[in-house]
């Protein structure tokens, strides 16, 4: 049995002087709607956005802010018209929660490009609830929106896969990564230690390119095919 959450904590941005010093807050969720999924949050990664948000590098937040978009929890309630979850699922939620779902770009599975979109923080529902992210206890979204985790993949290890992976993972698919392609990644950090995964099990041949020679090992057990090191001179493939 799984209670209804009516409201929810979070380590919250309340003075953007001191960005770093979060405040727990009590948070209010959304109107719950029949499309909606109900989560109970257990772990989220932390993203560079996160840190533009909370400096205000993209412009003054609302406040208070919860920031936080690489989020695993259990499901505690489904709305009436959910059909792909139930109470107890392992899921995730990554940087959007809802979008309008009527537009060209929503309806050809591109609704990050819809003008409506919602972010999952510092946004703003329909209901005019502000939007607050996975540093916190609970969230709701969307159904759309909300994705199931493989039993295989610890929550620990999938949560930045919502952000960090999703981004390297999306132009791969994209643009046809597989057998026969060769697939560049240039600079071995968040996003590119992801890119490397993907593109090989795609089956891409793929060349890593970095300045890091300490990476030289983790890039080689990532399943690079190539390593280029741009800090060599007349360095070439």
């Amino acid at each position: 049995m799984y209670d209804v959450i009516v409201e929810s904590k979070g380590y919250a941005l309340t003075d953007p002087f001191f960005w770093s010093d979060l405040k727990v807050t009590i948070l209010k969720p959304k109107t719950f709607q029949p499309e909606d999924v109900e989560i109970a949050i257990t772990h989220c990664g932390v993203c560079g956005s996160d840190i533009h948000t909370l400096t205000q590098g993209w412009g003054e937040s609302n406040l208070p802010l919860v920031v936080g978009h690489e989020i695993v929890g259990k499901v505690t309630r489904v709305g009436d018209k959910v059909t792909e979850f139930k109470p107890g699922d392992r899921v995730g939620v990554g940087a959007q929660v809802g979008s309008c779902l009527q537009c060209k770009r929503c309806k050809s599975d591109y609704e990050n490009y819809c003008p409506d979109s919602i972010s999952t923080y510092n946004s703003e529902y329909p209901d005019r609830v502000i939007t607050h992210g996975g540093y916190s206890t609970a969230i709701r979204a969307h159904e759309r929106f909300v994705f199931p985790i493989p039993d295989g993949i610890e929550s620990r290890h999938a949560a930045s896969m919502l952000c960090a992976g999703l981004t390297v993972y999306s132009p791969l698919r994209t643009y046809g990564a597989g057998p026969g392609k060769k697939i560049g990644v240039v600079g071995i950090g968040g996003l590119g230690h992801y890119a490397i995964l993907w593109a090989k099990a795609m089956g891409a041949e793929v060349y890593a390119f970095t300045h890091d020679k300490s990476k030289m090992e983790d890039i080689k057990k990532m399943g690079a095919d190539h390593i280029v090191n741009t800090e060599e001179k007349d360095y070439h493939i």
